[in-house]
């Protein structure tokens, strides 16, 4: 027999939610698996068997409707974000064709340099704000030129790509305002030519992929979108975040000075512990049951990202402790609990 799920009235994207969802989203988690909130007239996915499920069955939970408003929704429309198989399988294809380590061999020493140029420059000041001058500079510095940006989109880069992903939520005020700005990055993407990146970029790669009929024509600029418009903010975030748990846990600071081979495990947890996005919309095709509750088709579902995390922190009893030297290939390396 189904029923109605439990109803909350939580506005996902208040301010306090925003800094700090994880203790919303405990709360959602105890109401049930599924909670309709009629605030953003959405269900919640709010359990890690559930959103696992939900994000592996495309047919029903589609991408179509990432955002939490139409008219973001309407505008990614071609995107590998806003896309489901097989359209979306060709355009990830060609994302990751072009950042695969041998795609990016030639870049290798061109980022280290960088990134030990900026780091010996902080050091010397003894004390610096680490967002603006560590977590937005070096990605600026480096998408910039391994997309091939120049001129004036390498001026807008950092206004454009945390626009496009203030965007997604419902159409409050914070959406209103950066609507316009990510109107241009749009505005761009759709007009963008390879002539305009720089020869022997990955932003060119794209197009070449276009030009032999490796994705469908037309598409590139909706590509080149995704690494300025998802890429960006969210890797941003994600130093970010991994500068302020190394404070929060020095130990495992001094983990990853003694062993730097323990880089990659230490940022993949730092996704697991603390991730970069909160919430992410889902249409739903048709009427699919839950633990007993009913999801209507045509509604939308929001998954939320923390708790998928949270689940697979709790099966492997590895909770609220940061572990730069987990495993990256162990069961819940990627996952979370507060």
């Amino acid at each position: 027999m189904t029923s109605s799920p439990p109803t909350a009235d939580v506005d996902l994207f208040a301010d306090d939610v925003l800094v700090d969802p994880y203790p919303t989203f405990a709360q959602l988690r105890e109401l049930g698996p599924v909670v309709y909130l009629p605030r953003h007239d959405v269900y919640a996915l709010t359990r890690y068997d559930v959103i696992r499920g939900a994000l592996a069955d495309t047919a029903t939970f589609s991408s179509r409707a990432i955002a939490f408003n139409p008219a973001a929704n309407d505008a990614l429309q071609g995107t590998s974000l806003a896309s489901d198989p097989p359209v979306h399988t060709e355009l990830r294809a060609t994302l990751t064709e072009n950042l695969s380590p041998r795609a990016l061999r030639g870049l290798k020493t061109t980022i280290e340099t960088k990134a030990d140029t900026l780091v010996a420059d902080l050091v010397t000041t003894g004390s610096f704000e680490a967002i603006d001058t560590l977590a937005r500079a070096f990605p600026l510095e480096v998408v910039a030129d391994l997309i091939g940006f120049t001129g004036e989109v390498r001026a807008n880069m950092l206004r454009w790509g945390q626009a496009a992903m203030e965007v997604l939520g419902p159409m409050n005020q914070r959406t209103a305002e950066n609507f316009p700005i990510a109107g241009e990055l749009y505005a761009w993407c759709s007009q963008v030519q390879a002539e305009d990146l720089t020869p022997g970029s990955v932003g060119r790669g794209i197009f070449d992929a276009e030009a032999r009929g490796a994705v469908p024509a037309g598409s590139a600029g909706h590509i080149i979108h995704q690494y300025l418009g998802a890429g960006v903010d969210t890797t941003i975030a994600s130093i970010g975040n991994l500068i302020a748990l190394f404070a929060a846990f020095p130990d495992q600071f001094d983990l990853v000075r003694a062993d730097p081979t323990l880089v990659p495990s230490a940022f993949a947890e730092v996704l697991r512990y603390w991730a970069p996005l909160h919430a992410w919309g889902r249409a739903v095709t048709r009427d699919i049951e839950i633990d007993g509750h009913l999801i209507p088709g045509g509604s939308q579902a929001a998954v939320l990202l923390a708790p998928l995390a949270a689940g697979a922190a709790v099966h492997h009893e590895r909770g609220d402790e940061l572990t730069s030297s987990y495993p990256l290939t162990a069961p819940g390396s990627l996952s979370r609990a507060r």
